[in-house]
C-alpha cells in the first residue's frame, strides 16, 4: 500500500497540522513516510501545501508527482494543485470556499468543512473535520493513533482545543458516513 497525498490551503487553515500529525500517527503505526511541506512567506493568508507520502513499502523519492489523494481547503490552492491528481484519485473539497465542476475521472466529496467548524466555534477545526472524512474513506492509520499525535502537539495554551478537534474528526467521519454520496460530485 502506497497513498500519495497533497493538502492544499491557505496559510493558517491547519494543513501544515493536518499533514505533520498524519505522518506522526503513520509512523506510529509502522509505516513508512515522506514529507514535504512548502507554504509562502506569509504567515496566514498565503499558500500552504503538504506532500505526504504513506506505504508499507520504502519510499524512494519524497516527490509526489501524482496524487492518489487531494485534499483542497480553498478555490486558489485547489486550481495550483488541481493537475497533480492522477486517474481515479480521491478529491476532497471544501465546499464552503471551493465551487468547480466536476473534474473527469476522479472520485469527488464536497464537505462544507469551514462552516462545519464555526457550528462548532472553532473556524481552525475545518482541517480535523477534513482529517476525520479522510481517514473514514481511506483508512490510512487508526484514529486512535491521530488522537495521540493531536493531543501531544495540543500541551499548554493550547490544551483546550483538543476537545473541539476530536469532535471536528468525528463530524468529518460522520459527514462522510450519514451521507448518501451515490453522485458525489455534484456541487
Amino acid at each position: 500500500m502506497t497513498e500519495k497525498i497533497i493538502l492544499v490551503g491557505y496559510g493558517g487553515q491547519g494543513m501544515m497540522l493536518f499533514g505533520r500529525l498524519l505522518a506522526r500517527a503513520a509512523m506510529l503505526d509502522g509505516k513508512y513516510v515522506t514529507f514535504f511541506p512548502s507554504y509562502g512567506t506569509e504567515v496566514r493568508g498565503g499558500a500552504a501545501c503538504y506532500h505526504l507520502i504513506v506505504s508499507t513499502d520504502e519510499i524512494h523519492s519524497p516527490v509526489v508527482e501524482e496524487a492518489d489523494t487531494l485534499i483542497a481547503m480553498n478555490q486558489p490552492s485547489y486550481l495550483k494543485l488541481k493537475d497533480y491528481m492522477k486517474p481515479n484519485s480521491l478529491l476532497l473539497l471544501n465546499s464552503s470556499m471551493v465551487k468547480i465542476e466536476d473534474p473527469p475521472g476522479v472520485e469527488v466529496y464536497r464537505l462544507p468543512a469551514t462552516e462545519m467548524a464555526n457550528e462548532l466555534g472553532n473556524v481552525v477545526a475545518s482541517n480535523m473535520i477534513m482529517m476525520g472524512a479522510y481517514n473514514y474513506l481511506k483508512d490510512i492509520i487508526p484514529i486512535n493513533l491521530f488522537l495521540e499525535c493531536l493531543e501531544k502537539a495540543l500541551r499548554g495554551k493550547k490544551a483546550a482545543l483538543y476537545e473541539i478537534n476530536k469532535l471536528a474528526l468525528e463530524r468529518g467521519e460522520n459527514y462522510i458516513r450519514n451521507n448518501n454520496f451515490i453522485d458525489a460530485s455534484a456541487p
